[in-house]
């Protein structure tokens, strides 16, 4: 299975990031808007992502929910039929949520660089470096943090697991009785 070193932190202003990461990008920016549906996976996740363009990618990925950087194995498909292949797959695992999000698409070596605004959530760096025949796992890791470093993102600022469980949080904690005192 193809493996990315993955890290995500939540960031103050992707205005005041923007200029430092094209930079440094080889490539970039490329604007992508996205709707990914989470389906109920016990062994990783799944998720059906719907580009602007009509097209859709059945993604299947595993990587522990921790901070810091983290191999994440994923395998994907191409449909030319996003919403048939959503009813299926509801149908068949059940709808976990959704996440929306548009995201800017730099490229630095063999990092691709995300900076997200995740709706419900606020803004995001993640990298994905690539793992394969120019860079071994450690050496993935070395660029991941040498990154964070270089875009000035602090260990505070680092976040686990996925958008989707961010944004179950943030609906616990808002429907949460308020106290009385």
């Amino acid at each position: 299975m193809p493996t990315n070193i993955e890290i995500k932190a939540r960031v103050d202003s992707l205005e005041k990031l923007l200029p430092v990461v094209a930079s440094l990008a080889d490539a970039g920016p490329e604007h992508v808007v996205q709707n990914d549906t989470f389906f109920s996976c016990p062994n990783g996740r799944l998720k059906l992502r719907v580009l602007r363009d009509g097209r859709g990618l059945l993604i299947y990925y595993r990587r522990a929910d921790e901070l810091g950087p983290k191999p994440s194995f994923y395998v994907h498909s191409e449909t030319s039929d996003p919403e048939g292949l959503r009813s299926v797959l509801t149908d068949a695992y059940g709808e976990v949520g959704r996440v929306r999000k548009h995201r800017t698409v730099f490229r630095l070596g063999q990092t691709r660089i995300h900076l997200d605004r995740v709706h419900g959530l606020g803004e995001f760096l993640e990298l994905e470096v690539t793992v394969g025949d120019t860079l071994e796992p450690d050496a993935a890791v070395s660029e991941a943090h040498r990154l964070l470093a270089a875009f000035g993102i602090e260990d505070g600022a680092l976040v686990k697991g996925a958008y989707l469980d961010l944004l179950d949080a943030a609906e616990t904690t808002h429907m949460r009785p308020c106290p009385r005192g």
